[in-house]
């Protein structure tokens, strides 16, 4: 019996990493081709022999939606090549912030993608942060959820930064600030706001005291950014002796750079989960394909992966 080899391969918008992965991994990426016609159609191939094995496909969905419908392509491009396992890594997962319903006549997109991926034939799942865990639900095939504090505290602890402290930049954060800061044996904070409409922050209010603390504010997605500088001001005002920003995906859109430049924020701390859009002295950019690499090799191996983000004080 010939036995199965590990494949990784990238769509286009995570190529970036994919190859950080696959060196990680001590492969090389996989071969894989995107073509596009005048129309502006487009169409996957893998320009290998992919037949009887495991295919690990890296591909964000951030915007455009067109990295979305490639990863799908990919996927069904690798069931009908006869892979024997397709696993789609995707650190990023968009539409994630479209879990609910949360006014009349709008769809649920979250679940809308998680049954595209089953219908195209994937195997399994890795992601990083979804931005509600009940999103795992939405599937009917294996999520390894993974957890960006796998990156984050071994960064912190060489850090070593004195009278450290946690927020979250709103209530649906607690929980993370709540675990960092009880693993770091801190206290933390909470920015509680309130929002007219998407991406605009009307008002908001501190619940903790910051004096004389070093500040690290927690969230999974930076966005447009008002409300992490907004938060960043708020503490600062109330006397903290500095303001950092740890997020897993940062999605930055629009000036969304440029507003954390000219914020209080001291330094902004990212995976790479998605490509910056340019170099800034105030990012750091933490790298999540040693991370992957591994997961890999349990996935392969039928290894338990809970404890690459079981952390003690």
């Amino acid at each position: 019996m010939v036995e199965s080899k590990v494949k990784i391969f990238s769509g286009r918008a995570s190529h970036y990493l994919a190859e950080k992965v696959a060196s990680a991994y001590g492969a090389k990426l996989g071969k894989s081709d995107v073509i596009t016609f005048s129309d502006g159609e487009f169409q996957t191939s893998f320009e290998e022999n992919v037949r009887g094995d495991d295919i690990f496909i890296v591909q964000s969905t951030f915007s455009p939606t067109e990295n979305l419908f490639e990863l799908l392509m990919m996927i069904d491009a690798a069931k009908r090549a006869s892979a024997r396992k397709i696993i789609a890594i995707i650190p990023y997962f968009g539409f994630a912030r479209q879990d609910r319903k949360d006014k009349p006549r709008v769809p649920i997109t979250a679940k809308l993608i998680a049954n595209l991926l089953t219908v195209a034939g994937v195997s399994r799942i890795v992601t990083i942060d979804f931005h509600a865990d009940q999103i795992q639900g939405f599937f009917e095939t294996p999520v390894d959820h993974l957890y960006s504090s796998s990156l984050f505290i071994p960064y912190l602890r060489k850090q070593k930064i004195t009278d450290l402290m946690f927020a979250s930049p709103d209530t649906g954060g607690t929980k993370r600030a709540a675990q960092y800061a009880k693993i770091f044996d801190t206290g933390f904070a909470i920015c509680y706001k309130q929002r007219s409409r998407p991406n605009v922050v009307d008002k908001m209010e501190l619940i903790g005291e910051v004096q004389g603390q070093n500040v690290i504010l927690l969230d999974d997605i930076l966005d447009t950014g008002n409300t992490m500088v907004k938060a960043a001001d708020l503490i600062m005002k109330y006397g903290a002796a500095s303001v950092r920003a740890m997020v897993t995906h940062p999605v930055l859109s629009d000036d969304a750079i440029e507003k954390v430049e000219k914020s209080s924020i001291s330094e902004l701390i990212v995976s790479d989960t998605i490509p910056l859009r340019r170099k800034s002295e105030k990012i750091k950019v933490l790298s999540i394909a040693d991370l992957l690499a591994e997961v890999i090799m349990r996935v392969e191996n039928c290894q338990s992966i809970s404890d690459l983000y079981s952390f003690k004080k």
